[in-house]
């Protein structure tokens, strides 16, 4: 079935406005990542290596579905297969893994995902309407459920960053044998059968999941987040689309805030996956909506904005958590040394365990993210190399052969260098770090995804439009 961008005439507003698409992001592709020193280069190939690392270790030999967390007895997280899908494809490009070798991997994947049944049933089932449950049991694809994990909820924005990487994969294996065909086909049937306009609100909004529990969850993603990655993804089906209006509706009140003056749009509590999630995945570059013409910039300008806002509030250090400074920044959802109160240099704190941190605005307990800082890189690129290399020089028990620890904490322990430092790596925090080095490397994700008709027609649908920014 054609989509609707894929009938219309090649002279038409819709496919105009396509090719502005495309053309914004090959004007700008020579702004990411073409200064990179040799050494740099180096020690980006090492970090990023690391971090792949984690996808082929936590992986279930026979489904391939990835592991939450490096806790062998844990689930698995539909999150974090959408982030390997894209990993291997960086992977091949890098030399660390052969393409039959990807192959392989990403239909073992997708042969997974497509076999196990879908309902509304609580148990033996994957998913229900074409959405997934948040985890899966790890060795035959179906949803964890107690005791040995836990009732997971069919969850929108997961199933999103899914999705994300069943669409690279659509387009990235373009090859003319039957295994890249199978990819194909495979991938356009896990997205086509996605339900999107089952979880809209009269309001155009879209919900955050489902349950056979409790039915429909009723809170909804309004407002900037990482949600735009939801809603393209549902705007562009050419089944059962979100509506065009969802876009506006998401956005409808934004929250602004400034960095040094200039205004960028803002969320509660502000954790840098928000403005990362998105980009791994979409390049924004020179194009924008409504909402970013009216600011003057687009949505790469506006997470580098909020990056540095972060990073000045590490350095100005208002709270006065140790460790905190011009090296040493980065604030996301992440572990955290656990629930806790001490006093610290005559000061109560409360520390948390895994939950979203942030900054200037959000909870902060001293938690500093590596994931944060480093999946930074496409919008600063300076200020993350110089943290990089700070930390693999002075604090080099953050790092493993699986990259960066996900977070460490200076304040809640004053007798190790780097205080508490996490003893897991978490898989939604290693995939972007994979994929924003090599977008900030080469482009890859970005210019893959942009061959994808269906974030074409989201992206016309929201309103993007080339043109430059002041």
């Amino acid at each position: 079935m054609k989509t609707q961008i894929e009938k219309e005439a090649p002279g038409c507003p819709t496919r105009r406005r396509q090719r502005g698409f495309a053309n914004a992001g090959k004007r700008l592709r020579h702004a990411i990542g073409h200064n990179v020193s040799a050494s740099d280069n180096m020690m980006l190939e090492r970090v990023q290596r690391a971090h792949f690392q984690y996808f082929l270790d936590f992986q279930d030999k026979t489904t391939g579905l990835i592991l939450d967390r490096t806790r062998i007895d844990g689930p698995a997280t539909i999150a974090g297969v959408g982030f390997a899908l894209s990993a291997y494809g960086a992977a091949v490009e890098r030399l660390w893994v052969s393409r039959a070798e990807a192959v392989e991997y990403t239909l073992r994947v997708l042969r997974n995902l497509w076999s196990v049944p879908q309902g509304d049933s609580a148990t033996g089932v994957n998913g229900y309407r074409g959405f997934f449950y948040h985890f899966l049991n790890p060795a035959t694809g179906e949803r964890a459920t107690s005791p040995k994990f836990w009732n997971s909820e069919l969850s929108t924005i997961d199933t999103a960053l899914l999705m994300a990487g069943v669409r690279f994969a659509r387009y990235f294996y373009l090859g003319k044998s039957a295994a890249e065909a199978e990819i194909r086909d495979l991938s356009d049937n896990l997205y086509n059968r996605v339900e999107w306009s089952w979880m809209v609100r009269d309001n155009g909004l879209i919900g955050h999941g489902w349950s056979p529990e409790g039915g429909l969850i009723p809170s909804v993603y309004s407002g900037y987040s990482e949600a735009p990655l939801l809603y393209l993804l549902a705007m562009g089906s050419a089944t059962q689309a979100a509506p065009a209006a969802s876009w506006s509706a998401l956005l409808a009140k934004p929250i602004v805030a400034h960095y040094k003056g200039k205004p960028y749009v803002s969320m509660p509590g502000q954790p840098l996956f928000c403005y990362q999630y998105p980009h791994c995945f979409i390049d924004f570059r020179g194009i924008r909506d409504e909402l970013n013409r009216s600011l003057g910039i687009d949505y790469f300008e506006n997470s580098r904005r909020a990056t540095l806002a972060q990073h000045q509030y590490s350095v100005e250090n208002p709270q006065g958590f140790r460790g905190y400074d011009a090296l040493n920044w980065g604030l996301t959802a992440s572990d955290g040394p656990g629930d806790a109160t001490k006093v610290i240099d005559g000061v109560e704190r409360k520390f948390s365990w895994y939950r979203e941190r942030g900054a200037p605005e959000g909870f902060d307990d001293g938690t500093i993210a590596p994931t944060a800082a480093v999946s930074a890189i496409p919008f600063t690129p300076s200020l993350t190399l110089r943290t990089m290399r700070h930390w693999l020089k002075v604090r080099p028990e953050l790092f493993g052969m699986h990259g960066f620890a996900d977070a460490f904490n200076p304040t809640f322990n004053n007798h190790l260098p780097s205080g508490w430092v996490d003893p897991e790596r978490v898989a939604i925090g290693q995939g972007p770090i994979v994929l924003m080095i090599e977008n900030y490397r080469s482009g890859l994700i970005w210019r893959v995804m942009r061959r994808d008709p269906a974030m074409k027609k989201a992206l016309a649908q929201a309103g993007f439009q080339a043109g430059p920014q002041r």
